[in-house]
C-alpha cells in the first residue's frame, strides 16, 4: 500500500512540476449511461489525496440516468440516505486537458480495488470480468474502433447540422473511404489524435467513414483489458472538447441521421494462455467456433449494453454493415462477430454490435463474458455468413423487451453480477420510460 501511495504521489509531483500553471484537476469516472461524472481538485489537494487522504463521492453518482436524473432503484437512491463510496486515483492517467480554456488537469478515478467497491460501477464489473479470466489461465488482447460525427457547432431548432468544409464552406459532401475529406479536416482530426496520443492512447489509422462529417478512429492493440477501456473512455471526452475548440460538434450518438449509416464501437478480441500462445487458434481453431458460440448466445440478452438508448436501436439493419440478428462470418462485415483474417499468432474476434455511445468498460465485460461462456460450454455456432446468408439467431430490436431479456438471464447474472444487472435493468428502463414521457411535433400532426 506505502509503494502504491508513494508512486501515486511522485506522479502528482512530477505533473505539478511539468505543468505548474495547472491549479486544478478533474476527477471523473464514467457512470452507468456513459457520462463522466466527478469533482474538480484544487492541485494541492490532489497531492494530499495521493499521500493517502480519502477521496469520497456518492454512491449514487453511478446511477445517474442520461439527463443525470435519479431514479428509485430497490432502496438506492432515495432509502439509503444517499451515502458517499471510496474511491482511488488510477495510477498513470494524470494528463493535461488542453482544449479548455484554462490549464487544468484530468484523471480518472474508480471503486475498483477499494475496500468496498460499487457492485454496479461500470469499471468494477469490468474488474471482475478480467480478474476470473486471469485466475483461469485466459489473457485478453483487446483493441477498440470508434465511430463519431462531426457537425456544426450551432443547431438548426436543436437539430444537428452538417459538418462544414473548412475550404470550400459548403457541407461536407465526400463520399466514402475519400482521403480529400481526412485533408478537409486535417487540423481538427490532427488535434484530436494529437490530443489522444497526448493523454497516453495509442492512436493509429483514421478513416472518413461513409456519412457526411463521419470519420473512425482506431486504438492500438493493449494486453490490459482495463486500460483498453479507458482509452475509450477518455477518448470520447477529448474528442469533444477538441471539436468545441475547432467550432464543431463531436458526437458518438449512434444514429443522428436516419438516411445515413450510423455509428458503432468495434471491439477486437484475442486470448493467450500465460505462455503467449492463442488459445482461439489451438486444435486446428476449435476453441474459436465454441467462443463464437458463447457470444451468439449471450449477444440477444446484452442487448441493453450493446444498444444503451432508444436511438441506439435505430442503428440496427437500417444500412451498412448494422445486423438485426445475432450472426458471424469469416471476413464478413455483415456479422455481428466478425473473424479478421489473420494469422494464427493474432487470430481475433470482431465485436461490431455496439452503438458507439455504449459503456466500453460493460461492452468489453459482456463479450468477455461472452467468450468465456463459450469456452466453458464448448458449443458449436450456427453456421456462418460465409455459408448461409439467412444464418442467425432473433434479438430484441426495442429497449423494454431487451432489458426483459437481460434481467433475469443466469450466465449474466453469474459473471457479471446479480446487482449489477438488476441496478443496470431498472436504469435502462426508467429512462427509456422517461424519454417518452413528451409529445413531439410529429405526434400532434398525426393524431391531433
Amino acid at each position: 500500500m506505502k509503494s502504491h501511495a508513494s508512486t501515486l504521489l511522485a506522479e502528482v509531483r512530477t505533473f505539478r512540476q511539468n505543468h505548474p500553471d495547472v491549479r486544478y484537476v478533474d476527477l471523473i469516472a464514467l457512470d452507468i449511461p456513459g457520462h463522466f461524472y466527478g469533482k474538480r481538485y484544487p492541485i494541492e489537494m490532489l497531492e494530499k489525496v495521493a499521500a493517502g487522504s480519502p477521496l469520497k463521492l456518492p454512491q449514487n453518482a453511478v446511477l445517474l440516468g442520461v439527463q443525470g436524473g435519479l431514479f428509485k432503484i430497490g432502496d438506492y437512491c432515495f432509502n439509503d440516505g444517499d451515502p458517499d463510496a471510496n474511491r482511488r486515483l488510477v495510477p498513470g492517467t494524470l494528463k493535461p486537458v488542453s482544449w479548455e480554456s484554462q490549464p487544468l488537469g484530468q484523471m480518472l478515478i474508480t471503486s475498483d480495488g477499494t475496500e468496498a467497491p460499487i457492485e454496479f460501477e461500470p469499471r468494477e464489473v469490468l474488474a471482475k470480468v478480467l480478474e476470473r479470466l486471469q485466475h483461469k489461465g485466459i489473457h485478453p488482447v483487446v483493441a477498440f474502433e470508434l465511430e463519431f460525427y462531426l457537425f456544426d457547432k450551432k443547431l438548426d431548432n436543436g437539430l444537428p447540422q452538417f459538418a462544414r468544409d473548412p475550404l470550400s464552406d459548403d457541407a461536407d459532401d465526400q463520399p466514402n473511404l475519400h482521403i480529400e475529406r481526412l485533408s478537409r479536416f486535417g487540423e481538427v482530426l490532427d488535434d484530436m489524435a494529437q490530443t489522444a496520443k497526448d493523454l497516453g492512447i495509442d492512436i493509429t489509422v483514421i478513416t472518413a467513414e461513409i456519412g457526411p462529417g463521419q470519420f473512425e478512429i482506431n486504438f492500438g492493440h493493449l494486453d490490459d483489458g482495463m486500460r483498453a477501456a479507458d482509452w475509450a473512455a477518455l477518448f470520447c471526452r477529448s474528442t469533444r472538447g477538441v471539436a468545441l475548440k475547432h467550432g464543431y460538434r463531436a458526437s458518438f450518438m449512434a444514429k443522428p441521421y436516419l438516411q445515413y449509416p450510423g455509428s458503432g464501437m468495434h471491439v477486437h478480441v484475442s486470448l493467450y494462455d500465460g505462455a503467449g500462445n492463442n488459445l482461439l487458434a489451438a486444435h486446428q481453431q476449435q476453441p474459436l467456433r465454441h467462443a463464437v458460440a458463447g457470444c451468439l448466445e449471450l449477444l440477444p440478452h446484452c442487448m441493453p449494453i450493446f444498444s444503451p438508448n432508444h436511438n441506439a436501436f435505430r442503428r440496427l439493419g437500417g444500412t451498412v454493415n448494422a445486423a438485426t440478428r445475432a450472426s458471424w462470418g469469416f471476413e464478413d462485415r455483415d456479422a455481428c462477430v466478425r473473424i479478421p483474417e489473420s494469422d494464427p499468432r493474432n487470430l481475433r474476434i470482431e465485436h461490431r454490435l455496439a452503438s458507439a455511445d455504449a459503456n466500453p468498460y460493460l461492452v468489453l465485460a459482456a463479450i468477455l463474458v461472452g467468450l468465456e461462456h463459450g469456452l466453458e460450454a464448448k458449443r458449436e455456432p450456427i453456421a456462418p455468413l460465409n455459408e448461409d446468408r439467412s444464418s442467425g439467431t432473433d434479438f430484441p430490436l426495442e429497449m423494454l423487451d431487451a432489458v426483459r431479456a437481460m434481467q433475469h438471464q443466469p450466465v449474466l447474472r453469474d459473471k457479471l453480477g446479480a446487482e449489477f444487472v438488476d441496478v443496470y435493468c431498472e436504469n435502462k428502463r426508467q429512462d427509456h420510460l422517461a424519454f417518452q414521457q413528451e409529445i413531439n411535433a410529429r405526434e400532434y400532426r398525426w393524431f391531433l
